[in-house]
């Protein structure tokens, strides 16, 4: 461990991955489906695919750091950097897009066939929901080309928000611009200290204390934006007569989208 790699939370981490509304969950949501993305990942061509993109990656940063070591400036290499990021993003286009693109259509078949108004990562479900895993493996595996459902999912009382679009709003931007000043600082005022501890009890005392300093401060500046964002979440939630609100990042079909309505109470 060491005083560099502490980290800090942001907004979106500090939020709950799930919002229940006042309401609660009472009703039996058989519209509800699941795919674990993780058995996906591990169909053959996925893994394949992905062997593939990280021996580009592998080449890719032996050319970065070359580059890098030419560098002039600070501009060069922010250039450089950008340049290289923008070369692994269109390989990674080129390679997993037409795979992740399919399988986004068979789920988007399946959960039509099953009439499912959301479906969600296998990984946040400890109850109910429908497995359309092997289903979704059955069409995307066969020969046949996949075409997008003729009717969009039907209304859902599952909500989501995109909480990467919330950390962009300028108060929470200024927030956790603000954590990341805070955190360099106090890593620079904590390693001497460190590094000169005589002993692996006193680098652990340091270390807590370096946690707590930065924890505290975290509190100070971060926790009021993430209560007043759960609060906005709700109030939109209630308002819309949503049972639950999850992360944009756990929602792969369908679902309501609330992310606008929670940035218009936020800008309020």
């Amino acid at each position: 461990m060491s005083i560099r790699s502490v980290p800090f939370l942001t907004i979106a981490a500090l939020l709950l991955a799930a919002l229940v509304a006042p309401q609660a969950i009472a009703a039996d949501l058989t519209d509800v489906g699941f795919v674990d993305q993780a058995e996906l990942a591990s169909i053959p061509v996925f893994t394949n695919a992905n062997r593939a993109l990280a021996a580009y990656k592998s080449q890719l940063d032996g050319q970065y750091n070359a580059a890098l070591r030419h560098a002039g400036s600070d501009a060069d290499r922010q250039r450089i950097s950008l340049q290289f990021q923008q070369q692994f993003s269109d390989k990674q286009r080129e390679i997993v897009g037409p795979l992740f693109q399919r399988a986004q259509l068979a789920i988007a078949q399946v959960s039509a066939a099953h009439n499912l108004s959301v479906v969600v990562d296998k990984r946040i479900v400890i109850y109910g929901g429908q497995d359309i895993t092997k289903d979704v493996e059955t069409l995307f595996l066969g020969p046949q080309s996949i075409q997008p459902p003729a009717a969009s999912p039907p209304p859902s009382e599952i909500g989501y928000v995109d909480q990467t679009v919330l950390d962009n709003l300028p108060k929470v931007k200024t927030a956790n611009d603000e954590m990341n000043q805070f955190a360099t600082t106090q890593r620079t005022l904590f390693a001497p200290r460190v590094a000169g501890a005589k002993t692996q009890a006193d680098r652990q005392q340091i270390y807590q204390e370096f946690n707590k300093t930065v924890n505290d401060k975290q509190d100070q500046l971060l926790k009021p934006l993430v209560d007043e964002t759960k609060h906005a979440t709700s109030d939109v939630a209630a308002k819309k007569k949503l049972l639950l609100v999850l992360d944009r990042a756990d929602v792969i079909y369908g679902g309501t989208d609330i992310t606008a309505d929670v940035q218009n109470e936020l800008s309020k």
